[in-house]
């Protein structure tokens, strides 16, 4: 009998120590392809050492969780579904099949499984924070609102968060609101630029300018040189009637090109308080171009023409000479002085705008209408 045993415990050894070492080899593979960022060799080895039927959960996670990082998410979503089956409780499970829903565009679906966890926990803050941000994907601002406001109080010093609901605080004007979302989450993170930069905002709309200045300055000195914090940082400087600072801040705009209609409008009202009525008048002027569309002189010109085709000359000069007040093209005098010549008869007139079409020097592929104003004029003279 004890020689039976012993040749047992023989024979079972290496079968032993056989699966203990193919186990080992198993995860160690399987290990190396998670630290190495290989998920689909992941997935791909778990297949193949896994034949269906697979009924073992740690088994089916393991596949679930490979081809999602892998990419695969129609695939990871089966076998999450797979464990939902056997455990429609699982919280975890049902967040991840939620999120695999929202990175494939399925924002109705997502949505269904985030309410079922919310249904049976609602301190769940990475639940609000996805189900806010389908409802921005949505544009429903009120849900968004809602849900980033749950999320905000479970967690209030998280900076996407009080972020995005400080925004949108500011589109409603609700100021007060929206600087204490932000005071907080700056509390925990005072370095953080993104919620510096909301403060900056609530700050200025609070009229709290010395700390907007401030601010502004901590950001610039960083380098962060974006023109909002700079119109920002001038427009404050103009409220506390620090004029010299206002435009030398906001100059900056000026000499590499992004200044806007406001800043070239604050730097004019500056100078004027300044009583430099020579730049106020500058500067007001280049905010009228700022303001005005480079396209508005073509748009008026594509009126006119419309009215010429319809046999509308008086409507089609009106807006030919509006085009003139936006930017100069020579062949609207031309156009301008065919419509007197040739539908209103008008000699004068017509003599006047060939003439003005020639001195505006037009290109060398205009040179037929130049040709034919030319000889036009002549013509007209004599008659």
């Amino acid at each position: 009998m004890k020689v039976t045993l012993l040749n047992l415990i023989i024979f079972l050894l290496p079968l032993t120590l056989f699966a203990q070492q193919e186990s080992k080899n198993y995860n160690d593979i399987l290990l190396d392809y998670y630290q190495n960022q290989r998920f689909a060799e992941a997935a791909d080895f778990l297949i193949k050492n896994n034949p269906e039927p697979i009924n073992n959960q740690k088994t089916l996670a393991a596949l679930a969780y490979s081809s999602q990082m892998a990419g695969r998410l129609s695939i990871a979503e089966g076998y999450y579904e797979r464990i939902y089956a056997s455990d429609s409780t699982n919280n975890a499970i049902i967040y991840k099949l939620g999120n695999i829903n929202l990175k494939r565009g399925n924002n109705s679906k997502a949505l269904g499984y985030f309410k079922k966890i919310i249904a049976r926990d609602s301190n769940n803050f990475n639940v609000y924070k996805q189900m806010a941000f389908i409802a921005e994907q949505k544009s429903d601002i009120l849900n968004q609102l809602l849900n980033l406001k749950k999320a905000n109080k479970i967690n209030p010093t998280e900076t996407d968060v009080a972020y995005d609901l400080t925004n949108i605080y500011i589109r409603f004007n609700q100021y007060n609101n929206a600087d204490s979302v932000i005071t907080t989450a700056l509390s925990a993170d005072t370095n953080n630029f993104s919620l510096l930069d909301g403060k900056i905002q609530v700050d200025y709309h609070l009229k709290k300018y010395e700390e907007t200045i401030w601010e502004c300055n901590i950001m610039l000195n960083a380098g962060e040189q974006s023109t909002r914090i700079i119109n920002y940082l001038g427009e404050s400087y103009f409220n506390l009637k620090k004029y010299n600072e206002c435009i030398n801040g906001l100059k900056t705009l000026d000499s590499n090109n992004t200044a806007t209609e406001t800043s070239f409008y604050f730097m004019a009202m500056s100078y004027k308080a300044l009583k430099n009525m020579k730049m106020a008048i500058i500067y007001f002027e280049k905010a009228i171009n700022a303001a005005i569309s480079g396209n508005v002189k073509s748009y008026y010109g594509e009126i006119a023409d419309s009215f010429n085709q319809i046999k509308l000359p008086v409507e089609a000069i009106s807006n030919y000479k509006k085009s003139l007040l936006y930017g100069e093209l020579p062949l609207t005098y031309y156009e301008i002085a065919n419509i007197y010549d040739i539908d209103l008869h008008n000699k004068t007139l017509a003599i006047n705008y060939f003439k003005k079409f020639v001195k505006s020097n037009p290109n060398s592929d205009k040179k037929a209408y130049l040709n034919y104003a030319k000889q036009r004029i002549n013509q007209l003279k004599r008659h």
